[in-house]
């Protein structure tokens, strides 16, 4: 195991890595811009080094000011939690150069799995279902009209490096195509540095299903199964459940062995997902790889009892799947997320600030995740995610239960949160039953737009 592990991270996610490397007797480096620096994150780390002003392309994102900091407190590894530089392959080359272990897949596995076309191309060859959609990048909007006739509209326009909705566009029919493809590609290419486009059948509807692999430094791949991550406003994710009610033991078990087949050929290793759109007749269809930790992580390790980053931390310093997992995994009960968002829960605006009162909701079967506390501060420069509420039941009535008791003693003021609108969801027929898709918001806020008149 690592002597040292820096964490190139902040708020909730920096503060679940500390304590899994302090459970795992590793001394823990924090790293943190000048708006944090009060943050628990620091405060609980063996160590704490700032590396720049507020903005995260002056510290979070400043690749040469992250390393300087590894190298000064001489630390063994980085985990980089999720987003920041998670999914930077250069950064792991970097730290690869530097002799410091990136916890997390190679940099050639995660360049390959970050360009969507490509790892279209590579779940394909392992025959993992995948969307009808162009062979690879569409140049120009007369390729792209060619394509549409060929897959049948609707279909959506994705960004080759694209993710969280960013240089995504629906197209419903040949006369708009040629306004929404300079859209998107205008948003691609100022989001991510790259415009290039690619095309899928958009299936209208689905579900958002996605599978939690595990991969040692060995060849061995593990499925923790799946989550249903269907409740989403504008592509971000807001209630995350899991396992999911649509997902049929046989499907899950062939899907799962046939992804492992895949990530052993492409010799991925550490914690990644694997996501899917559900289509009426429960089909799965491949649309993309996260390869790091996910947000949503707690509601697995509920269901499986497996921590999953301490399970990072054992594969990156060579431990096999055998010695961290169970023999057999089950699924054990139900397990709920709800992101409370620093935001307004009608407009949906950002709500930065000092927190005057916090207390959070415990007892039996609930969890959060928070760096968040009485007179903290909600700084306005990065994501509004206060903290995750999770919780675990003996069946998915339960979860909600616990999940609305949970919500009604989840107090935070000085600041506006999500929390009514996850009540709201948690009293809706449709949401209670599990009958819904992606359209779930905006049918839901609709609605509620609409009995306010």
């Amino acid at each position: 195991m690592f002597r040292k592990v820096l964490v190139a991270n902040r708020g909730e996610i920096a503060l679940r890595v500390l304590n899994a490397c302090r459970e795992l007797g590793v001394r823990t480096v924090a790293v943190y811009s000048e708006a944090d620096r009060n943050s628990l994150h620091v405060r609980f780390a063996d160590e704490a080094i700032c590396i720049g002003p507020p903005r995260l392309s002056e510290s979070y994102l400043n690749v040469p000011a992250v390393i300087s900091a590894a190298e000064i407190a001489d630390v063994d590894a980085i985990h980089p939690g999720y987003g920041l530089l998670s999914e930077n392959a250069n950064f792991a080359e970097v730290c690869r150069a530097s002799n410091i272990k990136f916890i997390g897949p190679p940099p050639e596995v995660t360049r390959l799995m970050g360009e969507k076309e490509k790892a279209r191309q590579a779940m394909k060859r392992a025959r993992v279902p995948i969307l009808p959609g162009s062979d690879g990048i569409i140049p120009t909007v007369e390729e792209a009209q060619d394509w549409a006739q060929k897959v049948g509209f609707p279909v959506i326009l994705k960004a080759k490096a694209g993710g969280g909705g960013r240089g995504m566009r629906i197209v419903r029919n040949a006369d708009e195509l040629p306004n929404l493809f300079h859209a998107a590609y205008a948003e691609a290419a100022n989001a991510f540095g790259n415009g290039e486009l690619y095309m899928e059948k958009f299936i209208e509807q689905p579900r958002h299903i996605e599978f939690q692999m595990l991969a040692d430094e060995h060849g061995n791949v593990a499925t923790l199964y799946e989550r249903e991550c269907s409740i989403q406003r504008r592509h971000q994710k807001l209630i995350e459940e899991a396992p999911s009610l649509q997902v049929t033991p046989k499907l899950r078990e062939e899907l799962g062995s046939t992804l492992c087949r895949c990530l052993s050929d492409i010799g991925y290793q550490n914690a990644g997902t694997v996501e899917f759109l559900m289509d009426t007749d429960r089909q799965l269809y491949f649309i993309e790889m996260n390869t790091r930790i996910q947000v949503e992580h707690p509601i697995t390790e509920a269901v499986t009892g497996v921590d999953l980053v301490k399970a990072q931390l054992r594969i990156a310093s060579g431990d096999r799947l055998s010695d961290i997992l169970p023999a057999k995994l089950v699924i054990r009960g139900h397990a709920i997320e709800c992101r409370i968002n620093a935001e307004h829960p009608q407009k949906f605006t950002p709500s930065a600030g000092k927190i005057t009162a916090f207390n959070v909701p415990g007892g039996n079967g609930v969890r959060v995740d928070t760096a968040q506390y009485a007179e903290g501060v909600i700084p306005p420069y990065y994501d509004s995610l206060i903290a995750k509420l999770v919780v675990h039941g003996c069946d998915r009535a339960e979860a909600i239960a616990k999940m609305e008791r949970a919500l009604s003693q989840f107090v935070v003021q000085g600041v506006e949160t999500s929390i009514s609108l996850h009540q709201e969801i948690f009293q809706d027929p449709a949401f209670r039953s599990g009958e819904f898709n992606t359209s779930f918001m905006e049918q839901f806020l609709a609605a509620r737009a609409a009995n306010s008149k």
